[in-house]
């Protein structure tokens, strides 16, 4: 019994959710992305300050950068979580004292 009743709530809620999309107005598609998107600064301290800019650039891709690390081009096509881990990776563990 419970299971006839949720289906039919959740039908007309589906239906309610389709209307209201279809009602409303309908964004441009695709949104035009700025050329520069992203700038990545990593600060270290640990053995002076050391400072890095990473500057991500627009591809043909939307998940995808182009990547230039202080004015220099570091990688064509990558995406944000790899350069993350690249830049975690770069980074020299330092025993706590």
């Amino acid at each position: 019994m419970y299971k006839k009743s949720f289906k039919k709530r959740s039908v007309s809620m589906n239906k309610a959710k389709e209307r209201k999309r279809l009602e409303s107005d309908s964004p441009d598609y695709p949104i035009e992305l700025p050329f520069h998107r992203k700038t990545i600064i990593v600060i270290d301290y640990d053995f002076g300050k050391e400072m890095h800019f990473f500057n991500l650039y627009r591809t043909h891709r939307n998940d995808q950068y182009r990547v230039f690390c202080d004015g220099k081009l570091w990688k064509e096509k990558i995406c944000l979580s790899k350069i993350l881990e690249k830049t975690r990776k770069a980074m020299p563990r330092v025993r706590a004292l």
